[in-house]
């Protein structure tokens, strides 16, 4: 299979992120598979099930695209004076290069946002992972 990038997105209560402690975070806890908050590792995404995939991308410049869209659709939610931006030119870059695009936010009500573009057709650091069909 030709690279490409997976599409994920969580938001949830942060709550949910530190239930007690992270292991239900980490691949290989009886609970991963099934939890509903982001990994530990971006990587990990591929290991959850393929329902969680958001979108599939073959082209960097429509990964980026997704990506941008993804904080413009929080825009006004984020914590605080700070609000994210996407800097398309390197987030095509890196995703050219093979690598994952990764970010998180505290938003309003407490609840966190992870936007993640993940590599796969392996993963460059996790190449025994699987990618998973969608």
């Amino acid at each position: 299979m030709a690279p490409h990038h997976h599409a994920y997105v969580w938001l949830g209560h942060g709550d949910v992120l530190v239930k007690p402690g992270d292991a239900h975070r980490r691949a290989g806890h009886p609970e991963f598979p099934s939890a509903q908050v982001m990994p530990l590792e971006s990587a990990d995404w591929l290991l959850k099930s393929a329902a969680r995939i958001e979108a599939t991308f073959a082209e960097p410049n429509e990964a980026a695209d997704w990506y941008a869209e993804q904080l413009a659709d929080h825009t006004g939610t984020f914590v605080g004076t700070y609000a994210p931006t996407a800097d398309r030119d390197e987030i095509v870059r890196r995703l050219a290069a093979g690598d994952d695009v990764v970010g998180g936010w505290w938003v309003t009500g407490g609840r966190f946002l992870s936007v993640n573009l993940v590599a796969c057709g392996p993963h460059r650091l996790r190449r025994k992972y699987p990618c998973p069909a969608r």
